[in-house]
């Protein structure tokens, strides 16, 4: 580690110095060498890249339950998000996320890493913008219309299929749910659907009361897949008998269609949609 410490130390010294010359040489020609270190940019750049020009994904990249793109994170390098694992990679771009580690994210910058961060995506045009974006910093503008084009053609797919007019409510551990603003609340809108949380009043991911849940009485209630495999109180919600009693049907929406925005997105929309029209799956 101390070893490491002091290249980070003579790396800062000279940032100042290389800093203008990296400038120019981002804007002359496309990286060959990227790190990601947050998920949603992970699965961006994983869809993006050109073979050999993204290095390194974080860990969460390799995480079934949170990443459409599991498998494919395999053959990339791992990084923890930490300073001095991905100097030591040395990248010529590095992609972050807003709420990715700032002291990482900070530091690297002052040792002249050029760092470029995405925000997360709460509407559909964020997910066109952020695609559009990666396309332009790796240069891959052609594959990043491809699939903002792929992306269109799915949600004109969805518009197509009629639907009954049903309700749905997003309802998480520990009560949350997704009311407006939120790109679970982009998909509804997607899949023809009304979200509760919309209708309630409520803006963000914010709690949804028991009472309010079953006052609203929903005809579709999404709530994920994931369960801890001991008791606990996060989840004390879904085992509630009040909770069990409502006629809404259960839906199992997984979390990894919907934590980051991409075209895989619409994957949790066809999920909505297709439970609205299916009469025949028990409540």
């Amino acid at each position: 580690m101390a070893g490491i410490l002091r290249k980070l130390s003579r790396g800062a010294v000279f940032a100042a110095l290389l800093l203008p010359a990296a400038s120019a040489a981002w804007a002359a020609e496309p990286p060959k060498r990227v790190v990601s270190m947050n998920l949603c940019t992970d699965e961006l750049a994983m869809l993006i890249a050109a073979p050999g020009q993204l290095y390194s994904v974080s860990y969460l990249a390799a995480d079934p339950g949170s990443s459409v793109l599991a498998t494919q994170a395999g053959g990339y390098a791992v990084n923890h998000g930490l300073a001095e694992e991905i100097f030591l990679m040395q990248p010529d771009l590095v992609i972050a996320g807003t709420y990715t580690t700032r002291s990482t994210v900070t530091l690297l910058r002052r040792l002249g890493f050029r760092v470029e961060e995405f925000a997360p995506e709460n509407s559909f045009d964020d997910i066109r913008a952020n695609l559009k974006r990666m396309g332009e910093i790796l240069g891959r503008q052609q594959r990043a219309a491809e699939l903002i084009a792929e992306f269109n053609v799915g949600l004109d797919e969805l518009a197509a299929r009629k639907a009954p007019a049903r309700t749905v409510a997003f309802y998480y551990a520990n009560s949350y749910t997704s009311g407006s603003g939120t790109l679970a609340d982009a998909i509804v809108k997607a899949s023809g659907l009304v979200n509760i949380g919309d209708t309630l009043g409520l803006a963000g991911t914010t709690k949804l009361p028991l009472e309010m849940l079953l006052i609203a009485n929903p005809d579709i209630i999404a709530d994920g897949i994931d369960r801890y495999d001991t008791p606990a109180l996060a989840q004390e919600n879904f085992v509630h008998p009040a909770y069990r009693a409502l006629p809404g049907r259960k839906v199992a929406v997984p979390g990894k269609y919907m934590i980051c925005g991409a075209p895989f997105t619409l994957e949790a929309a066809r999920i909505l949609k297709d439970a609205a029209t299916d009469h025949g799956g028990q409540p």
